[in-house]
């Protein structure tokens, strides 16, 4: 049984992306290598830390972004986890097979040992977002890994606006919710919508921590992305404003901590996982649903 302590330190981290795949991870690596001598236990990236936001627009060429699990960079991931004795949630564009990619979140013990990886359920496909040209749905269900300090759930970006995301991850034992994250403004948007829309994203993730007597951690990129296309010119003439701002939410819902807008950093958070506890008994919530009357929860729509 792994030897829990309590508290555990989280670290996210928030950073800029560059067209180079292996500036981000010498970049990422970098930054664990700080947290873990910063004394943080568990260490989660934003949503695919290698790559820039390329979903902006439908392109081929963009495949070639993505690798296998295990891989050059879960390699790098598990040796540093060894290294320092920590626990790493890594966010990355994979290639499962010829003409199948997802976007998934590999997890790695403080062993070094890959425990497994996550396969990103809901895709979206709005303006700028245009994932589905890329990512198969996740297979994989929703699960927890009991790692050496904490047991912890892992679900991506889009995943954060369902509750029952949440909900099936907290049922299989998760104590800290991990959310790697790709999320920002359109700017031309951003002056009439952008308060809003972040603190509906702060809201709802706020509220699976209240739901679920857990911990939410959510590391969210930072910059503005320009994709450009295979003529060198900008897919949008505004790219994405990555609005950073990651933060932690503690299983009353407070946010116990959050980063800047702008600015690469480490983000970390001592989460007492006796909380967790806590909040289970008393709001009482796994215990009181009426499993008997949901299984309509499985229909599309109600008419």
């Amino acid at each position: 049984m792994p030897n829990r302590e309590r508290p555990v330190r989280v670290a996210l981290t928030q950073m800029t992306c560059t067209p180079d795949p292996k500036t981000n991870l010498k970049n990422q690596l970098a930054l664990f290598e700080r947290a873990a001598k910063g004394g943080a236990k568990i260490l989660c990236t934003q949503e695919m830390f290698t790559t820039q936001y390329f979903c902006q627009c439908e392109d081929h060429r963009f495949f070639s972004l993505a690798e296998s699990i295990p891989g050059p960079s879960t390699d790098a991931m598990c040796k540093l986890a060894k290294k320092h004795g920590v626990v790493i949630i890594a966010s990355l564009f994979e290639k499962r097979a010829s003409g199948l990619y997802h976007n998934t979140a590999a997890v790695i013990d403080a062993d070094g040992s890959l425990m497994g990886i996550y396969r990103k359920m809901h895709i979206p496909d709005d303006p700028l977002y245009y994932e589905k040209f890329y990512f198969t749905p996740g297979d994989l269900g929703f699960c927890t890994w009991n790692t050496r300090y904490a047991k912890v759930g892992v679900l991506i970006c889009w995943d954060q606006w369902y509750p029952e995301a949440a909900r099936l991850t907290a049922m299989s034992g998760a104590e800290i919710l991990f959310y790697p994250t790709a999320i920002g403004w359109h700017p031309s948007e951003k002056k009439e919508y952008g308060t809003a829309q972040h603190d509906s994203w702060e809201t709802i993730q706020r509220s699976h921590a209240i739901a679920n007597g857990c911990y939410v951690c959510a590391p969210n990129r930072i910059g503005r992305e320009h994709i450009l296309d295979a003529k060198g010119k900008p897919v949008s003439p505004d790219g994405i404003e990555f609005w950073g701002q990651s933060f932690v939410a503690a299983p009353n819902g407070q946010v116990v901590a959050r980063a800047s807008v702008g600015k690469q950093e480490i983000l970390t958070a001592d989460c007492d996982l006796a909380r967790v506890e806590f909040s289970r008994t008393h709001w009482p919530f796994l215990r009181d649903r009426r499993i008997d009357a949901y299984s309509d929860l499985a229909k599309r729509f109600l008419v």
